[in-house]
This record gives C-alpha cells, structure tokens and sequence, in this order.
C-alpha cells in the first residue's frame, strides 16, 4: 500500500480500527464516481456509501448516503437539528475536509463536522466509504465508522 496513505487511512490505523483497503482503477470521466466504485469492487451500490457537504443553518454537515440515492436534505436538517440544509459549495466542502469532491471521506478532515450516516448503512456488517482519494475505498463495521466520528444514524437518503 506504499504512496496509497490518506488522512483517513492514517486515522483508522492510529485508531486500531480493522479495516480493509480497496484500490481500483478510476476513470475521470465516469459519470458517477460512487456507482463507478461499487461497480469495480464487484459490490452491491446499496452498499457503497457517498459523503457529501450540506451546509445545515450556517453550519457545515456531513451526510453519508448510499451511491444509489440522492441526500434528502430536509431529512439531514432535521437530524442535524436544524431548519434548512442546501449543499455546500464545492470549494467550501473541499477548504474544510482537505480533500477534492468526488474522493471527499467521512474520515480525517480538516475540520471535524457534525455527520449523519444513513440507516441504511446499519443493514451491512461492512460498507464502503471513500478512503480520500478517487479509486481508494475503505471496508469497514458502520458502526465502527459511527462510533469513530461520533456520528449519529438517521433516515438521510432519498
């Protein structure tokens, strides 16, 4: 795994957390990068998960759904106790997590935002999320993923 290290790679072996790397190819211009994802690991799309950056009343919040369905940002507002979400602006949610949109993980960010992860994740014993990098994903319990970011499960995909 030499050259493949990423803040969230680094923060799961810090951690002690059991997890699995998976590289694959990726082609820039896949339409979706998590359907592509799912695709090249042979795995259900249910099962692979997107981060995406809403801003929730001000605030920037993250959301992890799975790559079949889209944030339902009402539902991510109220889960962050909030009124209103919008999605961040791309330059905003790549200043605060420190990676680029479309390999943006839920794990070591710059800045360490409120997340939400779908309930859907909970049906899994292993997902897969982006390691931080387009073409790097990592496998591990939700969970573990929950408890790590001190994330809360909710009804956030639509």
């Amino acid at each position: 795994m030499a050259g493949r290290g990423t803040p969230a790679t680094a923060l799961l072996t810090k951690k002690g957390v059991t997890h699995r790397v998976h590289a694959y190819d990726h082609d820039p211009r896949a339409e979706s990068f998590g359907l592509e994802a799912a695709e090249a690991l042979g795995q259900p799309p249910g099962r692979v998960f997107k981060t995406l950056v809403a801003d929730v009343d001000g605030h920037l919040t993250v959301g992890v759904v799975p790559v079949t369905g889209q944030l339902d940002l009402k539902a991510l507002a109220a889960a962050a106790s909030g009124k209103k979400a919008k999605m961040a602006e791309v330059s905003a949610a790549e200043r605060a997590t420190g990676y680029v949109a479309g390999g943006i993980s839920p794990l070591g960010q710059k800045k360490r935002l409120p997340v939400v992860i779908d309930t859907s994740a909970r049906a899994f014993d292993t997902i897969f999320c982006s390691a931080g990098r387009r073409g790097l994903e990592i496998e591990l319990p939700p969970c573990e993923l929950a408890n790590l970011l001190g994330a809360t499960f909710a009804e956030i995909s639509a």
